[in-house]
């Protein structure tokens, strides 16, 4: 039997296995100990299921629950379980996974006039008898027109335009027991591999709720998202009255000649919705502050300049003012956990300096603007003067602006909180959303290659870092908004995906980053392109494409 050598970069250890041992097998061999894996692994940087067979020498990295990627397959794979239990209590019933939220998933099932406690209590219960009975999860590869025949017969309508419009030869879905379903990735070879779930009564749904990334013992904390939810529901019932809820009925819509139908739609509900915003704003005639708050590659910039031209429409003049200028001395700046110093840290800003001035523009007093010397490191005394008047609102965008602490001495009355993110509401299909932290990161390829010269690799190797200061400075306030901006538009994926795949197929195979780039890549591949020129120049995705008539 011819045997290969495989490198394990768990141990370091080489070893060698007969041609077509799979990765569960190398894993027992190989006698490595992981108390909450092996989920997956990293097969010459790229992330495969267990069930993955090697017929050639590779790197191979066994991934626990501490690793994003595997979190993803257990995900995927608690999915699979969810929608089984509900196969066989609720035979025809319909399950829709699209929302993320409180950090879990939400999950609707239309199998009765409304879905009750006992009926979550049930559907738990299932979940849990197939965990416990260690079910096979078996993988199939097919020619594409044969899944899309066998979904068809399932009269699962999304999975059918979705892997029509997919221009693949071969298709791989998953079965347990007798319920079939396709994934976007890979996962787990048996239920077993589930040791830990929850599922509750959320609205008129569910919450599937997951273990922590940063500790799998125990399950995610779940934060109150009900703002943000509200935003997700309102965009799904919107998509759901066009007809393109799913990314087949987009491929379809673009396919029949529909994509500037698409743009200007997606522009015209994003202007309407900052209009709405600033007609709140001028019907609160106590407004004197606007806040406005969002993670990486959100549109902040560009909101605010829309939002801006909106104020001045009725009859409002907005003076914009940068967190940036108000940085303490750099010596003084906080530190982070490996001695660094921590900019984005709240007390990177001299926060009562921000109060004082602030509230001396309130009263009418003129002030003199500080500057940050970002080649000195040092808080100077700026030339720019400001005074406002009684139709005058300040408005200040920064990561901290909805945090109260920023603001603490500013009344309640005077201030208006803002949040913009890019809450990506479109499915692949009715098990399979679009995580919105990949929609920000793709912009950010973008945006970070065309204006800074930074690659691909460099971007995602950032990227768990931006991630963690979100988790720390931003996330936890997003509820504090007066009003939630979602940014995100149907089409941009489309458009997107032309300047982000050339990008991410420079990253080569042998980093880290690799892995993360070839599932963007397989990722887009579902969207069918849409010319960006097409765009019109105030659109907020110009802020990362290029062409904006704004300055930046």
């Amino acid at each position: 039997m011819e045997r290969l050598t495989i490198r394990c970069k768990n141990n370091n250890q080489m070893i060698e296995v007969e041609r077509g041992s799979r990765l569960d097998e190398v894993y027992r061999k190989l006698g490595l100990q992981m108390r909450y894996g092996p989920i997956a692994a990293k097969v010459n940087n790229s992330t495969e299921g267990m069930h993955y067979s090697l017929y050639h020498c590779k790197d191979v990295e066994f991934l626990d629950m501490y690793n994003a990627s595997a979190s993803r397959v257990y995900t995927r794979t608690l999915f699979l379980v969810c929608c089984k239990a509900i196969h066989d209590l609720y035979p025809g019933s319909k399950v829709l996974i699209d929302i993320p939220v409180s950090k879990g998933y939400y999950v609707s099932v239309k199998c009765c006039p409304e879905l009750t406690g006992e009926d979550v209590a049930r559907i738990k219960a299932r979940m849990r008898q197939i965990i416990e009975a260690k079910m096979p999860i078996r993988r199939f590869e097919v020619p594409t027109e044969d899944a899309v025949d066998m979904f068809r017969r399932k009269g699962d309508e999304a999975k059918v335009k979705l892997l029509e419009s997919s221009g693949r030869l071969y298709t791989v879905y998953y079965q347990l027991d007798d319920f079939v379903d396709y994934f976007y990735g890979t996962l787990l070879t048996d239920t077993g591999g589930l040791y830990l779930f929850d599922l509750e009564k959320y609205i008129d749904g569910m919450l599937l709720r997951i273990p922590a990334v940063e500790d799998p013992s125990r399950l995610s904390p779940k934060p109150r998202q009900e703002k943000m939810f509200s935003i997700f529901k309102e965009h799904h019932n919107l998509q759901h009255l066009l007809g393109l809820r799913t990314v087949g009925d987009f491929n379809e819509a673009v396919k029949n000649g529909h994509a500037t139908e698409m743009i200007n739609v997606s522009e015209a509900l994003q202007e309407k919705l900052i209009s709405r915003i600033a007609d709140e704003i001028k019907a609160r005639q106590t407004i004197q502050l606007v806040l406005l708050a969002g993670p990486s590659s959100s549109g902040k910039t560009t909101t605010c300049k829309r939002l801006s031209i909106q104020l001045l429409a009725n009859g409002i003049r907005p003076l914009q003012i940068s967190l940036d200028d108000y940085f303490i001395n750099r010596e003084l700046t906080p530190k982070d956990e490996n001695g660094e110093y921590d900019y984005e840290s709240l007390y990177a800003l001299n926060i009562p300096l921000i109060n004082e001035q602030f509230k001396a523009l309130f009263r009418g007093e003129e002030v003199v603007l500080p500057k940050y010397n970002f080649q000195s490191g040092r808080s100077e005394k700026g030339d720019k003067r400001l005074k406002m008047d009684d139709n005058n609102v300040l408005v200040v965008e920064g990561i901290h602006a909805l945090n109260p602490e920023l603001t603490a001495q500013i009344p309640e009355e005077q201030k208006y909180r803002v949040y913009v993110s890019a809450l990506t509401t479109i499915l692949l299909d009715d098990h399979n959303y679009i995580p919105t932290t990949d929609n920000r990161l793709l912009r950010r390829i973008v945006r970070d290659n065309k204006y800074r010269g930074v690659t691909a690799q460099e971007t995602i190797r950032r990227w768990p870092s931006v991630r963690a200061g979100e988790e720390k400075w931003i996330f936890p306030y997003q509820e504090n908004a007066d009003a939630m901006f979602n940014s995100a538009m149907l089409y941009e994926l489309s458009v997107l995906k032309q300047q982000a795949e050339p990008l991410l197929e420079q990253v080569p195979e042998n980093c880290e980053e690799f892995g993360e780039a070839h599932r963007l890549l397989k990722f887009l591949r579902y969207f069918r392109d849409i010319p960006y020129r097409q765009l019109p120049p105030t659109s907020l995705l110009r802020e990362f494409l290029g062409g904006s008539s704004f300055k930046y």
